[in-house]
């Protein structure tokens, strides 16, 4: 092929210059983007940085100061409790000297709701005296993560944990080979029960499942999840889901090994040469002198797009952002969305907007966490990206998450795989001095009854108390954090017990405790 002529070469260059010039012209004349933002909104929405919402606020937080001692309440951990952990039923677990057959379950959701389907298998099996397959974990159709049971938690030691308890097997035998996933999704099937209620008692499982067994030998059930009750449970169930949750369900090593690097990491935080960093070295050293050296925050920070579009609250990006979350909201859920009826003042007062990065750090600053505050940023995805997170990032700017703890080899065994960045999340929430969630969710809930269980401070926002505090745009920074600690006293970690229709796996007293 000839050398193409220097004609071409020029109109080639000055067609690239002509593309990178309309690939900035958003940037450089963004008003002339504005009517087609509205129009395409889903295109350009997260072109618009949102503005700080409670500016007045935020010019406050950035300029407070902190004194020693609430500082030192706060770091102070929590006292004993009248009650303590304890797993074990006051009569001994014995194993059935026949298994009455094989008990599959197909188990959909993410992570932590997956953790507490395979609790309530492993109840369901006992219920059945049945032996239990290791659960099939669907793949999530947001997040596309095929991680299986066992890339994500030891296996060797949640069998050998419950050994007396129940009997699991890693694999389906041979002579039930074809009962699949895939067998179960092209007809209707004999061993398969798909109708069981939310919330089942274990009498519905004896008289719907124990028949199938009988006959078939094994029984599937899909979908599982929250398909078993709270309430009306044998003592013995109890403690199993709980044994189950607290000492069964371990990470596989390379998880446990990345998490414990990160822990390292924030409380021994590496002093950068003066000529890398002076200034990080000047925070760090400073840092160390105060309280709360050594110490860290878990920051469960739970703001993607969906929940962003179906709490259907405004979260100050403008018309072009309310404009694509209603798009999404129609194309997800079709409109199906009961918080769209109300108005954002009505939702926000209720307490049903989930906070964004610029509230959970002005929360976590009117608390009295202050500047030096090293803050884990657990977190998958934020909607909005860094555009949104900076303003908490001003108000802490030790912030870490992942990303600057770890480096890319350190990441690859979970790179992609939201399950695996969950449980490192999660671990490393497991081992912080303080965990606080900017929203509820299925994260909140496992880590908080889990810490709960092990008697470790937690702080649960107030929502409706801060929903109220942020509407009001004339309060001053002294009334604002007067409203916070006030407001915040009592939840910090305090043990409740659990009410009736309530998770076991949230609430994890008194069924899952006995006296101190």
């Amino acid at each position: 092929m000839g050398k193409p002529s220097l004609s071409h070469c020029e109109s080639h260059r000055g067609g690239a210059m002509a593309g990178a010039l309309v690939l900035l012209l958003p940037f450089l004349f963004p008003s002339l983007f504005t009517p087609l933002s509205h129009a395409f909104p889903s295109v350009l929405s997260e072109w618009n940085a949102p503005k700080p919402r409670h500016s007045r606020l935020l010019k406050s937080a950035l300029q407070r100061q902190t004194s020693d001692r609430p500082l030192a309440d706060l770091w102070k951990p929590l006292p004993q409790q009248p009650l303590k952990r304890c797993v074990q039923s006051d009569t001994s677990s014995t194993l059935p000297e026949k298994s009455q057959g094989y008990i599959q379950v197909f188990l959909d959701g993410g992570l932590n709701q997956q953790r507490m389907g395979i609790c309530d298998a492993v109840a369901v099996a006992k219920i059945l005296n049945a032996t239990l397959i290791i659960p099939y974990l669907e793949v999530n159709p947001v997040w596309q993560d095929s991680s299986t049971f066992m890339d994500i938690f030891d296996v060797d030691h949640f069998i050998n944990v419950l050994k007396d308890d129940v009997s699991i097997v890693k694999e389906l035998p041979d002579e039930y080979f074809w009962s699949t996933r895939e067998y179960y999704a092209t007809a209707i099937r004999a061993t398969r029960i798909k109708t069981a209620p939310v919330h089942a008692s274990a009498n519905w499982y004896l008289e719907n499942v124990s028949p199938i067994l009988e006959s078939y030998g094994i029984a599937a059930i899909a979908p599982f999840s929250h398909r078993l009750a709270f309430d009306n449970m044998p003592e013995d169930i109890q403690r199993l889901r709980c044994k189950v949750n607290f000492q069964a369900l371990a990470f596989v090593p390379h998880i446990k090994y990345l998490g414990d690097a990160l822990v390292s990491r924030l409380r021994n935080p590496p002093i950068r040469s003066e000529v890398d960093s002076t200034n990080y070295l000047k925070e760090v050293t400073d840092s160390m002198d105060k309280q709360g050296a050594g110490k860290f925050v878990v920051l469960h920070l739970r703001f993607d797009k969906d929940m962003a579009a179906h709490s259907a609250c405004d979260f100050g990006g403008g018309k072009a952002e309310k404009l694509a979350l209603a798009k999404y909201r129609q194309v997800i859920w079709q409109g199906r969305v009961l918080n769209s009826q109300f108005t954002d003042e009505e939702l926000r007062s209720r307490g049903r907007c989930p906070l964004t990065p610029e509230e959970i750090g002005l929360l976590l600053a009117a608390l009295g966490f202050d500047n030096t505050t090293r803050l884990y940023l657990a977190s998958h995805k934020v909607y909005g990206g860094e555009a949104r997170i900076s303003t908490l990032r001003s108000l802490f700017p030790l912030m870490e998450d992942k990303k600057s703890l770890a480096s890319s080899e350190e990441r690859a065994q979970i790179k992609g795989k939201a399950s695996l960045l969950a449980a490192v999340d999660y671990y490393v929430s497991m081992h912080s001095d303080i965990f606080i969630s900017a929203s509820p969710g299925n994260m909140h809930n496992a880590v908080v009854g889990h810490r709960t269980y092990e008697n470790m401070k937690t702080i649960r926002p107030n929502m409706a108390l801060l929903g109220q505090l942020f509407l009001n745009k004339s309060l001053t920074w002294p009334e604002f954090q007067g409203s916070i600690v006030g407001g915040h006293k009592n939840r910090q970690g305090q043990l409740r017990l659990r009410k009736p229709t309530q998770s076991i796996y949230t609430y994890p007293a008194p069924d899952c405790m006995c006296r101190a």
